[in-house]
């Protein structure tokens, strides 16, 4: 692993007490940075900071519901002043619809798209909106969660169509704010992960039917990704060996996006 590249940056990490979030946290301390761990699961914070305090790395905690928009702008607030900057985000904090009743979309119910909306892609917007002020005054860089989803049709193990106009969502907001914002320095890319081991996808984990689907899916290695697949290309393209990329949707999905 190459030490340092974010070395002296303060970087955000929203869904940073579990999965990917806490991965990203993890690999971003590691690799110098100071970090800010966001999430409304005040006792997964905890966690998280004692694995970075266990490295001999620092991290502050924002328990804070991304749904919220004053919580944010208090937290976003705390955090710069905690600091005196802010780097980078990376927007991980989401998650499954199926519990508010997204679905095929003539199944889906409102409640259950307007939940997943929230969720996926409002949290989102709220972030970018209090972090970019301070991300311009340092020429910073945010990373936003997607998903394969949000680039190609799920068929019935993956009809969620909620999710999926979020995460397509994600890709339209980052691409806007890419175009926009690149005058003044500041980078916006998207990660569209596969499916990923962490405890958002249990579910497929436990599916023996979409697990004898993982060699078409996800053909490189036939298996999920992990969550440190997701945190490695995040440290990238947080740090400046990426000072030259905006805009972009990365793929990490084992293949699924390039059949």
């Amino acid at each position: 692993m190459q030490q340092g590249r974010l070395a002296g940056k303060i970087i955000a990490v929203t869904g940073a007490a579990s999965g990917i979030g806490r991965a990203s946290a993890l690999r971003c301390a590691d690799e110098g940075a100071r970090v800010a761990l966001i999430d409304r699961n005040a006792d997964g914070l905890r966690e998280t900071a004692g694995l970075i305090g266990a490295r001999g790395e620092e991290s502050e905690s924002y328990p804070v519901d991304l749904t919220d928009e004053e919580g944010v702008r208090q937290a976003v607030a705390k955090l710069v002043r905690d600091g005196g900057k802010l780097d980078g985000v990376f927007n991980v904090a989401g998650g499954s619809g199926r519990r508010f009743g997204d679905g095929p979309v003539d199944a889906c119910t409102l409640a259950g798209w307007e939940a997943t909306m929230s969720l996926n892609l409002t949290s989102m917007f709220v972030m970018c909106k209090y972090a970019t002020p301070h991300l311009l005054e340092t020429r910073g860089a945010i990373v936003n969660l997607g998903s394969v989803l949000g680039l190609v049709g799920g068929d019935e193990d993956f009809a969620t169509h909620a999710y999926a106009a979020a995460k397509a969502g994600v890709v339209g907001l980052s691409r806007s704010m890419a175009s926009y914002y690149a005058p003044r320095g500041l980078r916006v890319n998207v990660i569209a992960a596969g499916l990923i081991a962490t405890p958002m996808s249990q579910r497929a984990q436990t599916n023996e039917h979409i697990l004898a689907r993982l060699p078409q899916l996800q053909p490189l290695t036939g298996a999920m990704g992990t969550a440190e697949d997701i945190a490695g290309t995040a440290a990238f393209l947080l740090s400046d060996d990426a000072r030259f990329i905006t805009g972009a949707v990365l793929t990490v999905d084992g293949g699924w996006t390039a059949r």
